[in-house]
């Protein structure tokens, strides 16, 4: 049997009861809300990908920073909710086990040119030591002719600080406020852009003993 399709006219001799109910369904839809859509674009997200070598599935999974400083793209956050952050990250700050601060500079300008590392290439048995790709953000020595801008110049950073002996009792604040920013930088600045090397296990204690040298050593080209 020929369906005979449903014309202009046809549809005009709808009875005006059903044509109502129609319309009402429409109407009647409501668009999801933004926390429906939220949780639809995380479900997509993880069933999108999946671990692969060291390069886990947990990685979208956000803390307090994250989700507050995602929402807010790129605008300021509240005060109260930026102190809380900021109070949050402190308490992850963990000074250095044996006490010293203080590394190889010549390592932490290896560890700053290095880019690699917490990729799914890496093996996970025994993956090579991450780099801190300090470069990519910032300009550290005068020698450096490729350096990124997202982060301000950190060249002559213990100099211009009067950090002239890092032991000294006088350079322990920038020493320790150092240290703290490699370890969790938001603990200082709650959407900051820059890594949490140390409570995200990006560097390991050494490492970051290296890149203090760097940027606090006298000798180190940073400062030169």
């Amino acid at each position: 049997m020929q369906t005979i399709p449903l014309t202009l006219a046809r549809r005009a001799a709808l009875p005006a009861a059903l044509v109502a109910a129609l319309v009402a369904a429409g109407c009647g839809t409501s668009p999801p809300s933004s926390a429906a859509l939220d949780a639809r674009a995380a479900e997509m997200m993880k069933t999108s990908f999946r671990d692969e070598g060291i390069a886990k599935v947990d990685r979208l999974n956000q803390d307090l920073a994250n989700q507050a400083c995602s929402a807010a793209q790129g605008a300021d956050l509240a005060p109260e909710l930026a102190k809380r952050i900021e109070a949050e990250n402190m308490k992850t700050v963990k000074a250095p086990s044996d006490g010293r601060y203080l590394g190889d500079f010549k390592r932490g300008e290896t560890i700053a040119q290095s880019g690699r590392g917490m990729t799914w290439t890496d093996k996970s048995a025994a993956p090579a030591a991450n780099g801190g790709n300090c470069y990519n953000c910032h300009q550290l020595s005068k020698a450096e002719i490729s350096y990124g801008t997202i982060g301000p110049s950190l060249y002559q950073y213990g100099k211009l600080r009067g950090v002239t002996d890092p032991a000294s009792p006088a350079s322990r604040a920038i020493v320790e406020y150092t240290w703290g920013k490699l370890y969790n930088t938001r603990a200082y600045s709650a959407c900051s852009n820059m890594p949490r090397f140390g409570h995200m296990g990006l560097l390991d204690e050494q490492q970051l003993r290296d890149l203090m040298a760097l940027l606090l050593d006298p000798r180190s080209p940073v400062n030169q």
